[in-house]
Formats: C-alpha cells, structure tokens, sequence
C-alpha cells in the first residue's frame, strides 16, 4: 500500500492519540470516549493494524532506564561480496543493535546503537566489526537527546492534510454528454419562440414552409 492509499481522520487521530496516552485502554472505553460506536473502534482498529499504522501495544522502554545510557549512531562499509540481507543477520544478533537502515553516501548502512558506558561501548563496537562483511566503521556518539522519537505530530497532520474530493456525478455526466445532445436539446423546435424581449418569432423552418 502507498503512501497516497493511506488517509487518516479526526477519529483516526484521536483514536491513536488515545492509545498512546492509555495504552491499557480497552474498546468499549475509546468508543466511550471517542462518542462513536464500539464496531466502528473496533473496525478503525482493524484496519490501522492491517496498514501497518499500529505495529504493536507493547511497553515502550527507554533504553537509560535499564541501564543503557549511552546512544551512539555507527556508519558501516560492507564488502558487496555479502551484501545488506548477511550483514543484517549479523547484527541482528547483538542485542544492543536498535535499529539498522540503508542509506546513500559514502556509507551503506546506518545503526542506532546503544551500551552502558563508554568503554562498554568499545566492546560493542568490536562485535558489529567481528564480521567479514563489514570493512570499517564510523561511530558517532549522541551526547543529550532533544527532541525523542516521536510521530503523533506527524499522524495529527496527516488528520488534518485535506482529503480529495469526487466532482458530483451530475457534473461528471454533463461534461461527458455528447456535444450533439447538447445541440439537440438548444435547438428550438419548429414552429414559434419567445425571443429575450418576449415577442414571438418564427424559426427558420417555420418562415420556409411560409
């Protein structure tokens, strides 16, 4: 599904504004609070979670909190030999690997990492380097968070974006008609009409005949 299939609306909004701010809330308690019917919840629900819009009702841990308080993003060369999908797997499996994106410029991959110090991070380091496909790595270490993740801004905006309207049928089928029905019916028929200044007239035809 694109991007242009995806619209959301005021109820969208608020229904995922809700989850967020109470994720433990149930469906009879959004329709309650959304002032829209328990099936309509529970059908916007389904669909959000088809589109991939709601990935998911789990926790969401902030790594500080467990201790892991250092954030740092590694830039990665790959040898092409192994491509993107084994480097993945390998870093799939060191836990402190958040997420890992390709990307253009001069390297092939970027990873949010995260470790417990410093020097913690030095070992994590030597684990994602620990590899054959991974040639050299560059390491930038995030010293304050200022604006955390975050996307109901951006779902309130989607809300609020303007959704396309359909022309009324009627004009559809006006514009479409053949030019010669139009004619058809501006014609006047044979015999008299009421010209603009309201005096009667004959028509072309009707002066022949005479």
């Amino acid at each position: 599904m694109t991007g242009q299939d995806v619209q959301l609306d005021d109820v969208d909004a608020r229904l995922l504004t809700l989850l967020r701010d109470e994720p433990r809330i149930g469906v009879l308690e959004l329709s309650r609070r959304l002032s829209v019917a328990r099936g309509t919840v529970q059908a916007r629900l389904d669909k959000l979670i088809a589109r991939g819009a709601i990935r998911g009702f789990g926790p969401d841990v902030a790594p500080a909190s467990i201790g892991f308080g250092v954030t740092s993003f590694v830039t990665l060369e790959i040898s092409q030999r192994y491509g993107h999908s084994a480097v993945a797997g390998h870093l799939s499996d060191i836990p402190e690997v958040l997420e890992v994106h390709t990307i253009t410029g001069s390297g092939d991959m970027l990873c949010r990492v995260v470790a417990r110090s410093n020097t913690d991070l030095q070992r994590v380091i030597d684990r994602i380097l620990n590899y054959e496909g991974i040639l050299r790595a560059a390491t930038i270490i995030a010293l304050a968070e200022l604006i955390p993740y975050r996307i109901m801004p951006l779902v309130l905006e989607a809300a609020q974006r303007p959704q396309p309207e359909e022309r009324p049928r009627s004009a559809l089928n006006q514009k479409e008609r053949p030019r010669s029905a139009l004619n058809q019916k501006e014609r006047p028929r044979s015999g008299s009409y009421r010209d603009d200044t309201g005096l009667s007239g004959l028509t072309d035809e009707t002066r022949r005949s005479r």
